[in-house]
């Protein structure tokens, strides 16, 4: 294997177990399962790509010396024996009650080598040497290996609990040389030259795993969302094994990337998870509606969720003198001044997953800022409760959204210039919330955070299904 090229194997085996539910000891909120479609997939790369990856696989050089009737001892030495290229006839990987096993079966490989003997004989006062090339065909052999997996604090944990190779028979082709000794350096290397591959590849496949196993240890417990959260993809339980399946649990609630407190969440049903509705499919990633609340409350919490609002699209709403109507007393005591409205979330968003999508509550305040001899007045400030739908979407390997505003109340917290007539009023805040609020929720729900797919695959014919307190993301996956 070339050194400067990172092991296929590597990646075909992270996707094949990054990837769903077991005894509940930790809280998780997000599950991944990998269907029996999965699981073919990915055995088909981490069988056909992964184990030919090894190749160009040199051997150990081979000497031994052999008696030959009439001729004495012979020493024969095999040099530069390198397997070239391998075929997998069939395979199949097997989730079992300890780990996974994988098997490789009814293949064959080719090798190339040097040979080159000498002897000396009564018949002849000096040595007599000869070289030449060979090829070799090995057939019918099988490659398996056990994986077992556990969960050490956070992380997943591989190891190798069984590997093996078995050569059933090879054919050696010899080229150059005396025809008379070619059987004799058959029956001599051919045990050799079995054993020879039958180590290389268990060798190969031992470091493969160990460093792959080292990887797995290195792998970020936090995906990066933005400046301000990451997504938390700690190992909650142990791995769950089904005959048709694998899967693990992980946190999946979002953390800060600056240390604030998130509130914790109540336990969540791990026998509960929505199955996809076509079998057919290769994952299935369900999350837990606390997922998204653990997002509101951080960027809540991080003082993320407050705007000022200086410009919109009737900007003559943004001038006392715009308000006579609705708010007399605000225009006979600041006459023709600029305003802003500063709006701030008073807690985090609530957000409910129901079948038909999410329903989200949004508490927030109102203040009306009058700017006045380049002083910032605060006039007055409205309570508000507003309450929205929307639906999910997929957008490559994100989970995005779209929102709409259904209704909203509102009530005065404070004022400083009299009682406000809210009804006049409420027209323009509907206004507001229409053309400055929700296409503020939009824009960052339409980048919406990263699902738990590891780099280097696509999710591709996603499907969304929405039930009680969950999102589940139904799709096959790509090898990119």
């Amino acid at each position: 294997m070339a050194s400067k090229r990172k092991p296929i194997i590597f990646f075909l085996l992270t996707a094949l177990l990054l990837t769903v539910p077991g005894q509940s000891t930790a809280q998780s909120f997000t599950s991944v399962v990998i269907s029996q479609k999965g699981l073919h997939f990915v055995k088909d790369l981490l069988v056909t790509k992964a184990i030919s990856s090894i190749i160009p696989l040199e051997l150990p050089q081979i000497q031994k010396s052999v008696k030959i009737p009439f001729l004495g001892s012979v020493r024969m030495v095999l040099s530069n024996i390198t397997i070239q290229g391998i075929d997998v006839g069939s395979s199949f990987v097997k989730p079992g009650d300890t780990g996974i096993v994988i098997v490789a079966s009814e293949t064959t490989c080719n090798l190339s080598m040097n040979w080159h003997y000498s002897y000396n004989t009564w018949l002849f006062p000096v040595s007599v040497s000869d070289k030449g090339s060979a090829s070799i065909s090995v057939e019918g052999m099988e490659v398996g290996l056990t994986l077992g997996l556990e969960v050490q604090e956070g992380t997943l944990k591989l190891s190798l609990l069984d590997c093996g190779c078995l050569v059933k028979r090879i054919f050696i082709k010899l080229d150059g040389g005396a025809s008379w000794l070619y059987q004799g350096m058959i029956d001599a290397f051919e045990e050799e030259i079995v054993s020879a591959v039958e180590n290389a590849i268990v060798n190969k496949l031992k470091e493969g795993i160990l460093k792959l196993d080292l990887y797995l240890q290195s792998l970020p417990k936090e995906i990066p969302v933005d400046d301000n959260a990451s997504l938390n993809v700690t190992f909650a339980n142990e791995p769950l094994l089904c005959n048709s399946s694998i899967g693990f649990e992980i946190n999946g609630l979002f953390t800060p990337r600056k240390r604030v407190q998130v509130p914790k969440y109540g336990e969540t049903d791990s026998e509960s998870l929505v199955s996809c509705l076509d079998s057919s499919k290769m994952l299935e990633i369900s999350l837990h509606e606390a997922v998204f609340n653990s997002a509101s409350a951080l960027y809540y919490n991080a003082d993320f969720m407050q705007w000022v609002v200086d410009k919109i699209p009737d900007q003559s709403l943004l001038n006392t003198a715009g308000w006579r109507f609705f708010i007399p007393q605000l225009y006979r005591k600041y006459p023709n001044d600029d305003m802003n409205l500063n709006i701030s979330l008073s807690s985090a968003p609530a957000i409910v997953i129901s079948e038909h999508g999410f329903d989200a509550t949004v508490f927030a305040d109102l203040i009306i800022d009058v700017l006045e001899a380049g002083q910032t007045i605060p006039v007055a400030c409205i309570s508000l409760v507003i309450r929205g739908t929307g639906l999910a979407k997929i957008s490559g390997n994100n989970l995005t959204g779209i929102a709409e505003l259904n209704d909203f109340t509102m009530s005065l917290k404070w004022s400083n210039i009299g009682k406000l007539r809210l009804h006049l009023i409420q027209p323009f805040i509907w206004i507001l919330l229409q053309t400055v609020f929700l296409p503020y929720a939009n824009a960052i729900l339409g980048t919406g955070f990263p699902l738990p797919i590891i780099h280097g695959f696509a999710l591709q014919n996603a499907e969304l299904i929405c039930s009680n307190s969950r999102i589940t993301v139904c799709g096959d996956v790509q090898y990119t």
